[in-house]
């Protein structure tokens, strides 16, 4: 019954009043990432959600499209602004994503939506992790989030699919919390993003 019904419900209610507490911070936040992207606050694209459905998720953008002298984008690293590091750093380019959840393409817990070009090199198991909406947060993400391999990732990702429950659910809330407070894993070792999944 959690699943299938109350989890939405829980859903909207919860986006619904995080935007209207997070609004300041919101606007406070697109205005200063205007200025420091050219006029882009926001970044979307495409990703895969509950069963494949490809969806627009919506983020902060933290980096610039700044480009060396071939015309190719900087690295990541390079690219990430000042604020934009802020807002990465204390998980706030996440918050447009509570519009997805108000949408039902998103849930604030699950695992988290990959990039579409990954959807043809998952394994069968691995595809399993579409058998619910993705989250904003999830059981990978407080397990170690960027700074994990992907089979690790993937295999926390299933378990939350066998194992979702309204008790799992508060406690991946309250130790997000946590893991936001503290800045844990949010870079994988050197790098400003992970490295792409590549498959096996």
């Amino acid at each position: 019954m959690y699943k299938s019904f109350f989890k939405r419900v829980l859903d909207c209610l919860a986006a619904f009043f995080g935007l209207v507490v997070l609004s300041p911070i919101f606007f406070f936040a697109t205005v200063g990432l205007f200025f420091a992207n050219q006029g882009k606050p926001f970044f979307f694209q495409l990703r895969p959600g509950k069963d494949g459905v490809i969806f627009k998720i919506i983020k902060f953008k933290t980096m610039n499209d700044n480009k060396d002298a071939n015309g190719n984008l900087l690295s990541d690293a390079q690219r990430l602004t000042p604020i934009g590091s802020f807002v990465r750093k204390t998980s706030l380019d996440e918050i447009p994503q509570l519009i997805n959840v108000l949408k039902g393409e998103m849930s604030l817990i699950g695992p988290r939506p990959l990039l579409v070009h990954y959807l043809d090199l998952y394994s069968d198991f691995q595809k399993r992790r579409h058998d619910v909406r993705p989250g904003i947060t999830g059981w990978a993400q407080v397990n170690g989030r960027n700074a994990i391999s992907w089979d690790k990732k993937f295999e926390y990702d299933v378990w939350y699919v066998d194992h979702l429950s309204f008790i799992l659910d508060v406690k991946i809330l309250f130790k997000t919390v946590l893991k936001v407070i503290k800045s844990e894993g949010i870079n994988a070792a050197d790098t400003a993003t992970i490295e792409p999944f590549n498959g096996k």
